[in-house]
């Protein structure tokens, strides 16, 4: 699809949106006619810094699902993730969760979740949390460790990588919160953009810098790659502020993740 007519999608939004089957009535919509595609669920816990851009990307992202054809419910409780709350759902999204988030339990239901199959996207400040538990940090591609201030800079998108990064330009300049990582991910997973160290103040990782990326859970030959399984990961550390969530390249870069995780963009990490 060009760029121009991806772009016209995500801007169109409309309300409305899906549930799994029992779950709450939708807020603020009308339930869709037609059986959605697949279920997400927005994970919004924090027990450390809050972002105020965490209900405008919910309402994003629900948004996302009303165009394209997927049901998306949110939740701020942990007990969610753990039992059998995340069957139904093909996605969890953390959404710029911070600190220790799961308890033992929980923790054990997202690795049996993404052993199994289930998608995971995340989202800013999600490489900002559970730093005392290794799997997660596996889940992420790496931990969080510092930022500048907000400023513009450019971005550098991986050629061929529209597919999981979504209909992006080369190079593509915006203003966000730039993390700076406690490792650089590059070879164990996809690195879908970095961005240009050159172009802002305050970067501290040198000229490679990955600022998204994607990971095919799988081993060689289909077999299951330890620790993680079967499942799909992709993590952005853009969307720190309220405007990332108005930007019709960041929803594009956004939505990609959410199908690609989901296993319907055809993508490969």
């Amino acid at each position: 699809m060009a760029l121009a007519a991806v772009l016209a999608a995500v801007l169109a939004g409309c309300s409305g949106s899906g549930r799994p089957a029992g779950g709450p009535a939708p807020r603020g919509g009308i339930a869709p006619t037609t059986a959605p595609a697949f279920r997400v669920l927005v994970f919004t816990r924090t027990a450390g810094f809050r972002h105020a851009s965490i209900p405008v990307g919910v309402a994003a992202i629900r948004r996302l699902g009303a165009e394209h054809g997927f049901a998306v419910d949110d939740t701020a409780d942990a007990g969610r993730i753990g039992g059998g709350g995340l069957a139904g759902y093909r996605v969890v999204v953390f959404l710029s969760t911070t600190g220790d988030l799961l308890d033992g339990a929980q923790r054990a239901a997202l690795q049996r979740y993404v052993r199994g199959g289930g998608g995971w996207v995340g989202v800013h400040a999600a490489a900002d949390a559970e730093y005392g538990w290794p799997w997660y940090g596996e889940l992420v591609g790496a931990f969080f460790r510092r930022h500048p201030a907000v400023q513009r800079a450019v971005v550098h998108v991986a050629p061929d990588a529209t597919d999981a990064a979504g209909p992006l330009p080369a190079r593509w300049e915006r203003s966000d919160e730039w993390y700076d990582f406690r490792s650089n991910p590059r070879g164990r997973v996809r690195v879908l953009a970095t961005v240009d160290e050159s172009t802002y103040s305050g970067g501290t990782m040198g000229h490679d810098h990955p600022i998204a990326w994607c990971r095919g859970l799988q081993g060689r030959n289909g077999r299951q790659g330890a620790p993680l399984g079967r499942g799909r990961s992709w993590y952005t550390a853009m969307g720190h502020t309220s405007e990332s969530f108005q930007e019709p390249l960041f929803l594009a870069h956004l939505l990609a993740g959410i199908r690609y995780a989901a296993g319907v963009s055809g993508a490969r990490c």
